[in-house]
């Protein structure tokens, strides 16, 4: 499918927009506009849903501008949106409240009575696939209803990020396998709603009529409506896709779509994906059987401390990222037995919500800059093989890692994950994964709604181009050495 594709990333930090060349493969332009940090306390986190709109329309215009190319001429476009956020409408379509986003924890408590309720996590892995965390928006919907009743009683619409900007765009309450994945209402296996599961929190068809309508990935939902096209500078003939959730349009952007690859993002917090044609449900409640926005499913892992608790050990030796990058590559693999349990915000792979981290092995002789900061890195993704060898142990070995994020850009995180994983690790050329996916995500599906055009195969093979430069193979050696080091950090973890 020839011609320019808009890619959009509403994400937790900001929207990043990605004008692509679907038949040359060539990414145009860039932009990009930041959210006003998430809001609140005591495991709140909040956004005003009106701040992605500002932030999308500042995005579009610097991408378009960055490409020197009319808005006119985009074809269609497609959304990534943050998962498992919560954006209530009204029967007017107006934002009830600020949206409650994935790394809000205010509604543990309603998530353990609901995971109860679901008969605990083998309930919850047998009705839905996966067993619901409290970063899901099932809970979101239960804390809701008891902190807002006047509010809650006047929902029309229960939406995702991904499904609101949609709505914007179109005018359509829908969404789609991937995202809704995420809700904790929807059953992985089936593809469907999980009617039963509302009805622990309010008796009734109300809150099923309030669902959005579920959508084939690869669909296109329509055109844009009018305030869209003048508020982006877009044509009202230019298409929207369904989009979907930031993992999974970043896997398509990474090209991540059949079995035998994995996408790792190296951000704040972890996650690593991979692709299945069979819903894959692993015995452990850690890995996430998400559907895929590709078709399929894609079976995640995510870690929640990552190049955050490597910033926290920055901030306290007062290190800039190349002075620490330097330190930790001094010291050698296992620290001099320094180990460090990172979970300084709980962790969620391995499961220890209420874990803290802390630091063991510590002598008059070992407790050194250098090994403090090669300690974290190590601690941090000694959680990423974690999760990788329980995809393993769901029949998804992998044979290649697609690494993204801002930590990829570092030798030494690429060579660390190497020879920790076990596999080779190499980076696209375009870093920006979820919003290249979602670019070739709207070229895909309008092929597929004219009837002519490429393969999603096709358009990755064409348009995701790899960094060789970047690629780094395990060594034998260091893989041993990491064997041990990675033992050690299994025996330490707190009982569960």
């Amino acid at each position: 499918m020839d011609g320019l594709f808009l890619g959009i990333d509403c994400g937790t930090q900001g929207t990043k927009a990605l004008v692509l060349d679907a038949g040359s493969g060539q990414v145009l332009g860039l932009g990009s506009a930041a959210h006003a940090p998430p809001q609140g306390r005591d495991g709140r986190r909040e956004q005003d849903p009106a701040d992605w709109l500002q932030a999308l329309r500042t995005a579009v215009s610097a991408a378009l501008r960055e490409a020197g190319v009319d808005g006119q001429a985009i074809r269609a476009l497609a959304v990534s949106g943050q998962q498992h956020g919560l954006v209530l409408l009204d029967a007017q379509g107006q934002v009830l409240r600020p949206a409650k986003l994935w790394c809000d924890t205010e509604s543990a408590p309603e998530n353990a009575e609901l995971l109860d309720a679901l008969g605990g996590a083998q309930g919850s892995l047998e009705r839905l696939g996966l067993v619901i965390a409290p970063g899901y928006t099932l809970s979101k919907l239960l804390w809701t209803k008891r902190q807002h009743p006047e509010l809650f009683a006047r929902l029309a619409h229960i939406l995702l990020p991904h499904d609101y900007l949609n709505y914007w765009l179109t005018g359509r309450v829908c969404t789609e396998p991937g995202d809704a994945s995420g809700t904790g209402y929807y059953d992985v296996r089936r593809r469907a709603w999980a009617p039963d599961v509302l009805q622990h929190i309010e008796p009734g068809e109300r809150l099923l009529a309030a669902l959005p309508e579920l959508v084939e990935s690869g669909d296109c939902l329509g055109t844009l409506r009018a305030q869209a096209t003048t508020t982006l500078g877009l044509s009202p003939q230019t298409w929207v896709a369904t989009g979907g959730g930031d993992n999974m349009l970043g896997a398509i952007g990474t090209g991540n779509i059949a079995p035998g690859m994995i996408t790792l993002s190296l951000g704040t917090s972890g996650t690593l994906a991979a692709h299945a044609d069979q819903p894959h449900v692993s015995a452990q409640g850690e890995v996430a059987t998400f559907c895929a926005s590709s078709g399929g499913w894609l079976p995640l892992i995510c870690t929640m401390n990552l190049t955050s608790a490597c910033a926290l050990v920055r901030d306290l030796l007062e290190l800039d990222l190349d002075r620490f990058t330097e330190l930790a590559t001094q010291a050698p693999i296992g620290a001099d037995g320094l180990l460090m349990l990172p979970f300084f915000d709980g962790e969620r792979v391995p499961a220890l919500p209420e874990a803290s981290a802390s630091l063991h092995g510590m002598t008059s002789a070992n407790l050194t800059r250098a090994n403090l900061c090669r300690a974290v890195l190590e601690g941090t993704c000694f959680s990423l093989r974690y999760g990788l060898d329980l995809l393993r142990a769901s029949g998804l070995p992998g044979s290649e890692i697609r690494l993204v994020g801002g930590a990829a850009k570092s030798p030494l995180w690429r060579q660390v994950l190497a020879d920790l994983l076990g596999l080779p690790v190499v980076c696209p050329q375009q870093t920006e994964a979820a919003a290249l996916g979602a670019a070739i995500q709207a070229a895909w599906s309008l092929g597929r709604q004219l009837g002519q055009g490429d393969s999603l195969e096709a358009l990755c093979e064409r348009c995701v181009a790899l960094d060789e430069s970047t690629r780094t193979l395990p060594r034998p050696a260091q893989q041993a050495e990491y064997e041990v080091a990675y033992q050690r950090y299994r025996e330490q973890l707190p009982a569960r």
